[in-house]
């Protein structure tokens, strides 16, 4: 079968006349014969675009999570964006945290060659440089998870993570934040948390920055990847806990060892998924590919936040009527005492670490703005909310 009947069957099988299209046909051949006629003969031609051939590239990327947990699931969800969107020109295949190293350990593996991806929390590799934690657990300055994903877009923020991880640590690592998380709770205790005198000593598990905020109340912080929290608080390795959100806390099975769950804190008061690919392999990718990398994951992090929406309420309410957890909203005295020392953290870190102490003035600068924007021009929620619905349905205890 010739190239016109090939054309000719095309047009025909998606239901086209084909005779209004002879003489465009005709005039195509004589057009290529005479542009090539030229290009043989020296003369200026038509530059057509490099397009890169459909050949499949295949990467194994690892999360920091275990299988059935929610936040592997928007892994998976991110992945699975990627591979529509690339129409096979990419294919990856997600491994859960544990796969192949820990979730503590992505970042390595990936600078390694074990992975060549990875879905986790910078905070996990703050141990770097504490700068590391202000790209997933920053202070809390009223911001909320999609206001500090507006810094790393226009803000500067991508900018300078790129220096850090590129410059500053010299990591052959790319990536970018995705998935705004709201406000985690202060954590899992087998007894209320009244006040600031019960955090000294405490041993306490959390990530990132957090943890230099908890120690300024004495308390004893340990450093766990997710499936490690409830086997320690089990055992009484630890005295209280904090992950994420009711979703993840219930498949991690918090309210199996602990029944008093903490609402409200500053010490994550929003947060990012982080996702890193090798440098060098990303940079071998045509342009095309890497773009649906980066963008894929700016859809992911949209479908996100909505289905949080979704699952966290129902997950919060499944805690409390069938798994009789109780819930209480943290003491102002605790809250007021982590701005405090939120303070402290960054006057100490900015003072020994210059970079450190850049990232905060631009973060500073962003959510002056905007989280002001937002408290002068939005309506209060709670007035409405209360309007409408009086009582929310799962009213926490306020000690």
């Amino acid at each position: 079968m010739t190239r016109d009947t090939k054309n000719k069957t095309a047009e025909t099988a998606v239901g086209e006349d084909t005779s209004a299209e002879t003489s465009a046909v005709s005039s195509r051949r004589k057009f290529l014969t005479a542009t090539g006629a030229a290009a043989v003969g020296g003369t200026a031609a038509i530059a057509f675009p490099n397009v890169s051939r459909a050949e499949t590239t295949t990467w194994t990327m690892q999360s920091g999570w275990p299988s059935g947990d929610i936040f592997h699931e928007f892994a998976a969800d991110y992945v699975g964006f990627v591979n529509e969107m690339s129409g096979g020109r990419m294919q990856i295949n997600l491994l859960p945290s544990g796969a192949v190293v820990g979730a503590l350990e992505i970042q390595d593996a990936i600078i390694g060659g074990a992975l060549d991806g990875g879905h986790g929390v910078s905070a996990y590799w703050y141990g770097k440089d504490k700068t590391a934690s202000l790209f997933g657990t920053p202070p809390s300055y009223g911001w909320n998870g999609n206001q500090f994903l507006g810094w790393m877009k226009y803000g500067g923020g991508q900018e300078l993570y790129d220096e850090l991880v590129q410059e500053v640590l010299g990591m052959d690592l790319v990536g970018f934040l995705t998935g705004p998380m709201p406000t985690q709770a202060l954590g899992w205790f087998t007894e209320p948390i009244r006040g600031v005198d019960q955090l000294e000593g405490m041993r306490y598990r959390t990530v990132g920055l957090a943890a230099d905020l908890m120690e300024e109340f004495g308390a004893a912080v340990t450093i766990l990847g997710g499936a490690d929290i409830v086997p320690a608080l089990d055992r009484g390795v630890i005295d209280g806990a904090e992950f994420n959100n009711p979703s993840s806390d219930r498949f991690l099975g918090f309210q199996d060892v602990a029944k008093h769950w903490m609402l409200q804190s500053y010490h994550q008061d929003c947060e990012a998924f982080e996702i890193s690919f090798n440098k060098t392999k990303f940079e071998g990718l045509p342009d095309e590919v890497q773009a649906i990398l980066k963008h894929a994951g700016e859809a992911a992090s949209s479908d996100m936040s909505w289905k949080a929406m979704d699952r966290y309420p129902d997950a919060q309410r499944d805690l409390v009527e069938n798994h009789g957890v109780n819930l209480y909203i943290t003491p102002d005295e605790i809250l007021d005492a982590q701005l405090q020392a939120w303070d402290t953290v960054i006057e100490r870190n900015s003072a020994e670490n210059p970079f450190f102490g850049r990232v905060i003035e631009s973060q500073r600068e962003w959510a002056r703005e905007v989280v002001g924007f937002d408290i002068v021009n939005e309506a209060p929620k709670e007035r409405a909310y209360r309007h409408f619905f009086g009582e929310p349905p799962l009213p926490a205890e306020k000690l």
